[in-house]
């Protein structure tokens, strides 16, 4: 009989377990897990939480929309204008810019006589648009183009006048006064020379004695270079030629400016 009231004693209470007075389990009961979010999820939560989001059916929604537009829209306009300005005060500043275009320039004349200086604007232009007579010797010019740097410049007075109708100019040489250059029209000999030429574009010879060209003696020789200038219009008082070179020969450097004192 004890064994029996033992028996119950410690089986029944596993079967039937009291409700007062019970012993706290012994398996523990999982706890919940805490989920921990990153800086820049939490960020974007939190931005989201914060932003308000406007009603369209509300006019202040119009409203700022149709600035935040117009504000777009103009922006372009404000600086196009902006920086047109800035160009014109640059320009204000520096001066207008430089013009440059093609020419070809003729330099002939008689051996023992003085040397003829002529530009067109094509070489199929029989007319000439700019024809100077220079003091300069040829045998002299030929002699500086030797070096293979020859500069110069006629300057003249103010004048009224277009500045390839100013009728006389001072004539430099490397910097050395030479005498005077004065303008001349072209003939119908010259333009008879200049129709020969059409076909060069580049080239330095003699042209035979008794040509009949009928700008001086006709029992000399005429030697003559024909060449491509860049024309280069600074102003209206100012204006230069400078001698392009083909590349088999860069070797020669000849430059003319005409400038007009104001």
């Amino acid at each position: 009989m004890v064994t029996v009231d033992a028996f119950r004693r410690f089986l029944l209470p596993c079967f039937f377990p009291t409700t007062a007075g019970t012993r706290p389990s012994l398996v523990s009961q999982p706890q919940p897990i805490k989920k921990r979010l990153s800086t820049s999820l939490r960020n974007v939560i939190n931005k989201q939480e914060n932003d308000v989001v406007q009603d369209p059916d509300d006019d202040s929604f119009y409203e700022s929309e149709k600035e935040r537009r117009l504000s777009t829209s103009s922006t372009p306009s404000v600086t196009a204008k902006t920086e047109e300005a800035a160009r014109k005060s640059t320009q204000s500043i520096i001066g207008p810019r430089a013009s440059k275009s093609m020419a070809v320039g003729t330099i002939f004349g008689h051996r023992r006589g003085h040397t003829w200086l002529c530009f067109q604007h094509h070489r199929l232009d029989p007319k000439p648009t700019l024809l100077l007579q220079l003091s300069l010797p040829t045998q002299q010019l030929v002699k500086e183009m030797r070096f293979g740097l020859v500069r110069l410049s006629l300057e003249s007075d103010p004048s009224p006048c277009p500045l390839h109708s100013v009728p006389i100019w001072t004539l430099f040489c490397n910097g050395r006064k030479v005498g005077f250059a004065r303008k001349r029209k072209a003939t119908r000999e010259n333009r008879l020379m200049l129709k020969t030429m059409q076909s060069m574009t580049f080239g330095v010879g003699v042209l035979p004695a008794g040509s009949g060209f009928g700008f001086g003696a006709d029992d000399e020789e005429i030697m003559y270079m024909r060449a491509n200038y860049e024309r280069v219009v600074g102003s209206a008082d100012s204006e230069s030629f400078h001698l392009i070179n083909p590349e088999d020969n860069p070797g020669q450097e000849l430059s003319i400016f005409l400038l007009r004192s104001r």
